[in-house]
């Protein structure tokens, strides 16, 4: 039983880096996010591979 709520605490704590990645991508400038090649559709791709790998 400790295993699983283990791995729902670790799911919550990833979910949660998730969304603040994808609010913090958002919230650039769109000079900014140009300058890193980074488009408005890519966030929520860019933002998984961050978190989750």
């Amino acid at each position: 039983m400790t295993s699983l709520f283990g791995t729902l605490c670790d799911r919550a704590e990833k979910r949660a880096r998730y969304s603040k990645t994808v609010s913090a991508l958002q919230s650039t400038t769109l000079n900014t996010r140009l300058d890193l090649d980074i488009y408005q559709g890519d966030i929520p791709q860019i933002a998984r591979r961050a978190v989750y790998g």
